[in-house]
């Protein structure tokens, strides 16, 4: 679709009308409602001064008739007397949050995922004979446990045999996935 003449002087016809750019679109065929908005705003016709300014003038009129009401003068505030009741009040703890500096390690959270010291012990003697591979020397039958952070260079793939359905090796396969008792016994 190309923008003609013709077609430019239907669209400043409409729009200088106060019709929508929908509308416009459709009286026009061939074209949506965001190219007339576009072509409006590049033919610069996009403030419509006719319509608003009429629609403002009547506005300004009516508040300028209407005098609005005075506020009454607000009263002094009273005092607050304390009285004393027979249960003490309620201590509630107010609300501690430490504000850590960007840059620094947040401190350790309690997790109801905590790992059992048998399987921890299990995985770090694993990670000691693991492959170390990267990330191009995965495959299907490799372990995929990373091990460090993936920003520095000492970041790594675990390596070893995997276990039959898993993507890890059988010691990192007994961290990875939990049976669900074990996990909500860890809740309460």
């Amino acid at each position: 679709m190309s923008w003609t003449d013709e077609r430019v002087e239907i669209l400043k016809r409409m729009w200088g009308e106060g019709q929508s750019a929908s509308v416009i679109a459709k009286e026009l065929g061939g074209v949506t409602r965001n190219a007339v908005i576009g072509k409006v705003h590049r033919l610069g016709l996009s403030n419509r001064a006719g319509t608003t300014s009429a629609k403002a003038a009547p506005k300004k009129e009516a508040a300028k008739a209407e005098p609005k009401p005075k506020a009454a003068p607000a009263e002094p505030a009273k005092p607050v007397m304390e009285t004393k009741s027979a249960e003490p009040p309620r201590a509630t703890p107010p609300a501690v949050r430490k504000i850590i500096p960007a840059g620094q390690p947040l401190p350790p959270q309690p997790s109801a995922n905590e790992i059992s010291p048998e399987a921890l012990a299990r995985v770090n003697e694993v990670e000691k004979t693991a492959k170390k591979i990267s990330l191009m020397e995965l495959t299907e039958k490799t372990c995929k446990w990373p091990v460090g952070d993936p920003a520095t260079e000492d970041f790594w793939f675990c390596g070893l045999g995997v276990q039959a359905g898993k993507p890890y090796c059988e010691a990192h396969v007994g961290v990875a996935f939990q049976p669900m008792s074990s996990r909500r016994d860890r809740r309460r």
